[in-house]
């Protein structure tokens, strides 16, 4: 089986290296040329368990690519899916399936416009990673990863996948209850990661922070009311047990998005807050503490471009 794993940041990265470990011929295909040559020069470095390994893989351009997929799964950022997919288009034959498990939504609806959407995949993990370098992984505890097909019903492929990934060690499996357990995750991510952006404070800081652990209660609870006004099954205790957990087994954990701020980047807030604010509009729900944060890291997004816009006048002065 040939896999192309698109995005080699940390969660790509990890789950590259668990498939490359198992077997299947695994390709990493990214947009950044020094992550493409760090990983062509040392493979994936993962340290999982107490465990150091160096795991024989390749890494690609996506236009350097040309031999078709059996499967791609797309683990870039929300907001490059869209040119993900479509510099991947050519990899894709007949028989190729896509498979997101990315953080937010809408993800699945985007890959439909470049891809078979009767081959397309949708899932949820709650593997956590640091990236320490490219190509250098960490893997923080354990998670499963749910997969089912985009369009709502059983598929042979779709679960031949989920025993590859789980014959990887990634626990998968297939529920036709997914998109719940997506929205579950998005509630947590709605949480943790924009009041991590934007108190610049870890994990385990916001879970001792009176304020922001009440916050990261009220801000799940209003996405989980989105969730469940759109008829699905999602349980405010799981989500409120999955942000406790988090709190105390993830205590020096940086959320990608804090990450993403302290470098000046652009975050996934679009696709995890402003998805869900976008979602309860049309229901007539008001989702304050969400779209507060929501605002709030748009601040900040637009202040770390200016810096970069009068940097660059600067430096060309």
């Amino acid at each position: 089986m040939k896999i192309a794993v698109v995005g080699a940041g940390a969660l790509g990265s990890l789950i590259g290296a668990r498939l490359a470990q198992a077997g299947p011929k695994v390709v990493m295909v990214d947009a950044n040329p020094a992550v493409v040559d760090a990983i062509n020069r040392r493979g994936l470095h993962l340290a999982a368990d107490g465990v150091e390994s160096q795991v024989s893989v390749g890494a690609s351009s996506a236009r350097d690519l040309h031999a078709p997929q059996d499967l791609l799964i797309v683990l870039t950022k929300g907001w490059q899916t869209e040119a993900a997919i479509t510099g991947c288009r050519h990899l894709l034959h007949d028989g190729t399936y896509v498979l997101t498990f990315q953080n937010g939504l809408g993800n699945a609806d985007v890959l439909a416009r470049h891809a078979d959407p009767a081959r397309i995949a949708i899932g949820m993990t709650n593997w956590a990673a640091d990236l320490h370098a490219p190509g250098h992984v960490a893997c923080i505890g354990h998670g499963e990863i749910r997969i089912w097909h985009a369009q709502g019903h059983d598929d042979a492929r779709v679960r031949a996948f989920a025993d590859v990934l789980d014959g990887a060690g990634l626990h998968c499996r297939v529920d036709p209850g997914v998109e719940a357990v997506i929205w579950e995750k998005v509630a947590f991510n709605a949480a943790m990661n924009s009041i991590a952006a934007i108190s610049l404070r870890s994990v385990g800081e916001i879970g001792d922070d009176a304020d922001a652990r009440t916050l990261a209660y009220t801000v799940a609870l209003e996405v989980l009311s989105v969730a469940r006004a759109k008829s699905l099954a999602v349980d405010d205790a799981r989500v409120r047990t999955m942000l406790d957990d988090a709190f105390r087994a993830h205590r020096a954990h940086r959320p990608s998005m804090l990450q993403d701020v302290l470098a000046g980047r652009r975050t996934e807030i679009e696709t995890i807050n402003g998805a869900v604010v976008a979602a309860g509009a049309p229901l007539g729900l008001t989702i304050p503490a969400t779209e507060t944060l929501l605002r709030l890291v748009r601040m900040q997004e637009r202040r770390a471009a200016g810096d970069t816009a009068r940097s660059a006048t600067t430096n060309n002065s």
